[in-house]
């Protein structure tokens, strides 16, 4: 087990902002030398801030590029990796434009758009505005890379320490873990004999795991009152087979992950990440990333994993739709169905799902990617059944959906 980041949450509208983040920078080096101490490496520090619309100036959208590159290089300075700067609400329309120029402006800046809660149900037009800052994000950057750094999040809380989705709420710093355990179950899944032996295998090993890293976390809680808000155990993959959420599943007795059966392997895993006694933040559910996973994009360059499966596994188990290659010449308006489905799984069910798709330039279906990126496995792009919405669908209306009750 690995900590993929240690991710804080700060609000970088109070007037002792530049003072709380000192803090930070001292509380976060203190964090990554006592977890590594203690056997568990760190991969990143993250810093994820209260939406960026509370603090950036309303009426100067125009000055935001010039913010967000600001606000990266402070983050920078104070010994982080990556900054998110929160996501846009469906409210905010006319601005979904300027995320754009903050990606552009930007290299290690993440942003997001919030397109259904149960607040407010699903905002069509914030859907057809995030279909369209996927389709232009993609060429940002050659390679269409600038997508790895926007999500279109659906009943996301604060506090999730997995970018793009991460950000924050309140005035109280916190911080929370992003866990990468996939070569955890690939090992036990693999070793173990039967379905309830591979159950109970991986939830000691979890929480043998995770209670040495509650415990560090709490004395740090302590020690410079910045609260923990959780460890989100949705074990994150690495992009070789030793590391893979897909070989691990495909350990349970599947031929290839996405033939039948791949639905209960999935729910099965997700089963065991639910009775974990963990303290729990963010997602907790099976990552399925396919790009930074080499046996998802070894299964969707085959043939045999396709994105409505995504979706499928999505309604028992995942995040949703991650790092997704799709065609370069896609539309608009073939991105919103997708869309679409996420936020009504992720509002039907009650839980967290996003989008984080990937238009390549100048590739088509079955074509190679060619990234060079130490986090992803280059596969194949994916495509589907290319259709756009039409009617009621395809109107300015928000409308609610109500979570399924049993």
């Amino acid at each position: 087990m690995k900590i993929r980041s240690i991710t804080c949450f700060i609000n970088p509208a109070l007037i002792d902002y530049e003072m709380i983040l000192k803090k930070t920078n001292i509380f976060v080096a203190n964090a990554k030398r006592q977890f590594q101490e203690a056997g568990f490496e760190v991969q990143s520090t993250r810093l994820a801030s209260t939406p960026f619309t509370d603090y950036f100036p309303k009426d100067h959208p125009d000055r935001w590029a010039a913010l967000a590159k600001q606000n990266e290089e402070q983050a920078v300075q104070a010994g982080f990796n990556y900054l998110s700067l929160g996501p846009i609400f469906p409210d905010q329309i006319p601005d979904f434009h300027s995320i754009l120029d903050m990606l552009a402006a930007t290299r290690n800046v993440f942003l997001s758009t919030i397109i259904a809660d149960p607040s407010f149900g699903i905002s069509l037009p914030a859907i057809q505005q995030t279909a369209c800052i996927i389709r232009d994000c993609a060429g940002i950057e050659k390679d269409g890379f600038a997508n790895l750094r926007f999500a279109a999040l659906a009943n996301v809380k604060p506090f999730t320490p997995f970018f793009p989705a991460a950000y924050s709420l309140g005035d109280q710093p916190c911080f929370a873990l992003a866990i990468q355990a996939a070569d955890d179950v690939l090992n036990i899944f693999q070793q173990t004999a039967s379905l309830n032996q591979a159950r109970q295998d991986l939830l000691d090993v979890l929480q043998k795991q995770t209670s040495l890293i509650e415990e560090i976390s709490n004395s740090l809680d302590q020690e410079f009152r910045v609260e923990f808000k959780g460890i989100d155990l949705s074990p994150a993959p690495f992009p070789k087979d030793w590391c893979s959420i897909g070989g691990a599943l495909e350990a349970l007795g599947l031929h290839s992950l996405g033939n039948p059966g791949s639905l209960t392997a999935a729910a099965f895993l997700a089963d065991i990440l639910q009775y974990g006694n963990w303290k729990k933040t963010g997602f907790n559910g099976i990552m399925l990333p396919v790009l930074e996973d080499s046996i998802l994009a070894d299964r969707s360059g085959q043939g045999t994993l396709n994105i409505y499966d995504l979706l499928l596994y999505s309604a028992v188990c995942g995040t949703g739709l991650d790092t997704v290659p799709l065609p370069g010449d896609i539309h608009s308006e073939e991105i919103e169905p997708l869309l679409l489905d996420i936020a009504a799984l992720a509002i039907r069910l009650d839980k967290p799902l996003t989008a984080r798709l990937m238009p390549i330039p100048g590739k088509k279906a079955g074509d190679i990617t060619e990234f060079q990126f130490d986090f992803f496995a280059n596969g194949r792009v994916m495509d589907y059944h290319r259709t756009t919405l039409q009617g009621k669908f395809k109107s300015s209306e928000t409308f609610l959906l109500t979570p399924r009750k049993l």
